[in-house]
């Protein structure tokens, strides 16, 4: 089961405050983010607030694509105070009009191909997750990163696998059969082959069918284990996979991480 859509907007508005707690508390917004090192922190601050501007007006816009809300809108600001104060209003523009949507109402995406529908709700739920990962960031940029919540994260495998991994697009190697275990008891199955990526969630551990033998006929090609959020933060290639107990064909996490389906 998903978040409910009021906390999912409660949620997006505790990550957003979190990371603006961490940019208030950095030495210098030039300092570089060493999980996007292409980004300075004020990059980042900026890549939120304009964000989370555009899917405002995507959601306001429904299921025709919307014009960029950074043309003509308020630049990021280089002063500080300014910027917190433009990054919160980036924050409320975007809850406002998942708000006024609700979660039911048809909205462009750019996940028309995978398992996630195309609604404003689907869109809170992957804004939610957008500012977790960079609120970790943030976190990690000022010297204090902290554990993803475990409601969020929880949602998060799920969200990434259902929204930014699953396709069409065919994978472009062996079929194979990968499982994802969070130490907090819930496990996803991603297949892929020709007819690209698919995910399902798996029941609870020791409910696999087994053989005779005692082996299970439907054995994952491989799988890694971990918290929820580490497991998160490995499918945004924010920590190795090699930092989590994996088994099996380890090639795939690489092949995995290295796949762009639109290519």
């Amino acid at each position: 089961m998903t978040l409910e859509f009021p906390v999912l907007l409660r949620l997006i508005e505790e990550r957003s405050a979190a990371f603006r707690a961490a940019v208030a508390s950095a030495p210098s917004l030039d300092v570089q983010v060493p999980t996007c090192p292409e980004w300075t922190l004020f990059d980042l601050a900026q890549h939120i607030g304009e964000g989370r501007r555009d899917w405002a007006a995507t959601v306001a816009a429904g299921p025709a694509p919307a014009k960029s809300a950074a043309e003509g809108a308020p630049a990021a600001p280089r002063e500080r105070e300014a910027l917190l104060a433009w990054l919160a209003e980036s924050t409320e523009q975007l809850v406002d009009a998942l708000r006024k949507a609700g979660p039911d109402r048809g909205c462009w995406t750019w996940w028309g191909t995978s398992q996630s529908p195309q609604t404003s709700g689907a869109v809170a739920r992957h804004q939610l997750q957008q500012m977790a990962v960079h609120t970790y960031d943030a976190q990690i940029t000022v010297g204090a990163p902290q554990p993803l919540p475990a409601e969020v994260a929880l949602d998060g495998v799920d969200e990434f696998l259902s929204t930014c991994v699953a396709t069409t697009s065919a994978w472009p190697h062996k079929p194979a059969v990968v499982d994802f275990h969070a130490s907090e008891g819930r496990s996803w199955r991603l297949s892929l082959s020709a007819d690209g990526a698919r995910t399902v969630r798996l029941p609870g551990p020791g409910t696999m069918p087994a053989t005779a033998d005692g082996q299970d006929p439907d054995a994952a090609s491989a799988s890694a284990q971990g918290t929820a959020g580490e497991l998160v933060l490995i499918l945004y290639d924010r920590i190795p996979f090699n930092s989590l107990e994996l088994d099996g064909d380890r090639r795939l996490f690489e092949q995995l991480s290295a796949w762009d389906p639109d290519e």
